[in-house]
């Protein structure tokens, strides 16, 4: 398992951000006002994960892993240093189905969808009747 540096990318880095998407994960569309923590070795980028900011709220959006190393727990690494250093109460993530395992290790809960606050609420309603398989979970931070 390659060990990863992590960081904030700071928004003048978005092409190099895009670029990375466009290879590994096609379709989705990055904006300098997400923020955005990459995942690191000696030899370049190798995750990233994103953040929306929804009115008072934080929602985890488009997580990718460099195509060539997906099942090297590169994604739960760079979860985890996001768990100990950039999450909230107020963070929420719409997990695919088959991933939902996946964000509960980084204490990620399960949660109906009217438990959604209105302003993620409307996302959530939009992303699935477009036909994807979506389940609301919210960040429960432990306590220390």
């Amino acid at each position: 398992m390659p060990t990863l540096n992590f960081e904030h990318i700071d928004p003048i880095k978005l092409p190099l951000v895009k670029r990375f998407y466009k290879q590994h994960y096609p379709g989705t569309k990055p904006k300098s006002d997400e923020l955005m923590i990459g995942g690191y070795t000696e030899q370049g980028m190798k995750a990233i994960v994103r953040f929306r900011q929804v009115a008072k709220y934080r929602l985890l959006t488009g997580m990718v892993v460099d195509s060539r190393l997906r099942g090297d727990k590169i994604g739960s690494q760079l979860l985890s240093y996001c768990q100990q250093n950039v999450l909230q109460d107020k963070d929420y993530c719409f997990a695919y189905s088959h991933l939902e395992g996946f964000y509960q290790q980084a204490a990620f809960e399960t949660i109906d969808s009217s438990q959604l606050p209105a302003e993620l609420l409307g996302l959530f309603q939009r992303y699935s009747a477009s036909g994807k398989d979506l389940i609301p979970m919210q960040f429960i931070p432990e306590i220390r």
